[in-house]
């Protein structure tokens, strides 16, 4: 998001004053330089949040969870579970939280409905206390090749 498009398009829109008032709250809070700025942080928002909605859209993006980490009973169990997914988990951080809680990170990228697939398997794990799933239109790069064709793995 830090990159310019190389062409600009304009668009001119009428808002209610409140809702004005509050867009230039948010972008000043958020130290932004310009509306222009946040209304496209939101649109580019909701067009992932739109294109989650077609099935078979591939997306990228990362699943956080919260879960007990008094034992390594929790995190075997979502190894296991992840291990069903190799192809759509990219990697996973882990970190400990207080009050015996951990907090895991996965970078994910792949059909929506297999991401969503994911979120609910880790969801059914016992100790999982919460879990978000955040994706994007964006696509990370393929990450291997193999073979004279150049095809990705």
């Amino acid at each position: 998001m830090d990159t310019l498009p190389s062409t600009l398009a304009r668009l001119s829109i009428s808002l209610p004053a409140e809702l004005m008032a509050q867009l230039d709250a948010m972008v000043a809070e958020r130290g932004l330089p310009s509306r222009s700025q946040m209304i496209a942080e939101l649109i580019r928002h909701e067009l992932a949040e739109h294109s989650a909605e077609r099935p078979e859209a591939v997306l990228a993006g990362t699943i956080t969870l919260i879960y007990r980490a008094e034992s390594g009973r929790v995190r075997h169990a979502l190894a296991q579970t992840q291990l069903g997914y190799v192809k759509e988990v990219i990697s996973a951080q882990n970190v400990f939280l207080e009050d015996d809680q951990a907090m895991e990170v996965l970078l994910v990228q792949g059909p929506f409905e297999r991401l969503q697939q994911l979120c609910d398997d880790l969801r059914k794990v016992r100790g999982v206390q919460q879990i978000k799933l955040v994706t994007t239109t964006a696509l990370l790069p393929p990450l291997h090749f193999h073979g004279e064709d150049g095809e990705p793995a």
